[in-house]
């Protein structure tokens, strides 16, 4: 790119920056508003959410800017997603990412301000020279090439400022990436616990059922050996008896198998596996899946039992009389969204079935969210961050499902 398109592109990075500070200052006054409702009305939580959700989405785009600037990718480092419900909200309060986004709005808000009334008296003042110069050659010619000069020099590098403001309050500090790393650290531990426990149901399944069986088996074959001249018929007895044990061994093998890895799963994907998890459920639900594309293998395996164990604890704890099932790829996240119009007062601090998810998705980097005030409706949200691969055409691609299921 040649010096003038370079000086064009961060001409255009600055008004946008200008502009976005107008946004930002909206942004900030719209949350502090917020806040100072929530106490005295309780209406403040959707201002407060919806504040934090757009001032994210903006911090991001500043990120990016700013990570093209610098030629460093920058990230944010959120441990709480914003929603409407009181748990949420106190959990984004703490979130010391969301403080350093306010901080950073009301920084930027300011920045953009004095740049745009600098920038417009400049430009005012070049143009007043310009006029009176009247000619290439008289007394405001040299004025008008100095300022001329500066709004070429300071234009990129007040870009540059704005990119360092939005790298030095919106990209993790070193305190953000240790908490990162430990993270990771415990969701690598719970992975690996995971597995373990994975692990020790199968060597216990195998010993208690089919290894037993087939163990019956072959002593009933021994027996059936010894008898087989002396008393033909009580050896095709015994023979018809390893037959029906050797029958259970392979129907126990199976659902061992299936408990691994769903056969149904590995035919339809998940958008199959999840229609029939809910045609499983005793409770009427409504599907609404929208996925491009088959996720990778163990992504699909990790939502299809989440799904599963939320679907069934609908149907035994809700006392709910319909359900939905929502699942949605947007952002580089793939979610699903399980919602009740039971009793509400789901809690995973209180059962081990919603901590047990949340430690299967935790292995993904995944997240689970609950909102399930006392009384209904209750709706778990789940996420795993992943990279869809590119659309297959043919009959094989997932399809958009838009249906009630029902037992």
């Amino acid at each position: 790119m040649t010096r003038v398109g370079e000086w064009l592109l961060a001409a255009f990075r600055l008004v946008a920056g200008v502009v976005t500070a107008l946004v930002a200052l909206v942004l900030l006054l719209a949350l502090v508003t917020g806040l100072v409702l929530v106490p005295v009305f309780g209406a403040g939580v959707p201002v407060v959410a919806g504040a934090l959700g757009a001032t994210r989405a903006l911090a991001e785009l500043h990120r990016r800017e700013a990570g093209r600037v610098f030629g460093v990718p920058l990230a944010g480092s959120y441990t709480s997603q914003p929603s409407w419900s009181w748990r949420d909200l106190l959990a984004c309060l703490r979130d010391q990412q969301n403080g350093r986004d306010a901080i950073w709005l009301a920084a930027h808000g300011v920045a953009g301000v004095v740049v745009f009334w600098m920038t417009y008296g400049l430009l005012a003042a070049l143009s007043g020279l310009a006029v009176g110069a009247g000619g290439p050659f008289s007394v405001f010619t040299f004025p008008v090439l100095v300022i001329a000069a500066v709004i070429w020099w300071l234009v990129p590098w007040t870009v540059r400022g704005f990119a360092l403001l939005a790298r030095v309050l919106l990209a993790p500090s070193d305190a953000a990436l240790t908490r990162r790393v430990e993270q990771l650290t415990d969701s690598r531990a719970a992975a690996v616990d995971a597995q373990a426990a994975e692990l020790r149901r199968i060597e216990r399944d195998l010993h208690d059922g089919a290894q037993a069986r087939l163990a019956a088996v072959g002593m009933t074959l021994g027996l059936a050996a010894q008898a087989v001249r002396s008393d033909p018929d009580q050896a095709a007895a015994l023979i018809q008896e390893a037959r029906a044990d050797a029958g259970k061994a392979l129907a126990e093998l199976r659902d061992l198998v299936r408990g691994i890895h769903p056969p149904v799963l590995a035919d339809r994907g998940l958008v199959g596996g999840l229609e029939a998890a809910a045609l499983l459920c005793p409770v009427p639900v409504a599907l609404d899946i929208d996925l491009p594309v088959r996720p990778q293998a163990p992504v699909e395996s990790a939502l299809y039992f989440a799904t599963a164990e939320v679907l069934a604890n609908v149907g035994t704890h809700s006392g709910a009389t319909a359900a939905w099932l929502r699942v949605r790829y947007a952002g580089g996240a793939l979610s699903v969204v399980v919602g009740d119009d039971g009793r509400g007062g789901a809690d995973p601090r209180r059962g081990t079935g919603l901590r047990g998810i949340e430690r299967r998705l935790a292995a993904f980097d995944g997240t689970l969210r609950v909102t399930s005030p006392s009384g209904g409706p209750t709706e778990i949200t789940m996420e795993l961050p992943c990279a869809l691969p590119p659309p297959a055409s043919g009959p094989s691609s997932p399809r958009t499902t838009s249906s009630s299921a029902t037992a």
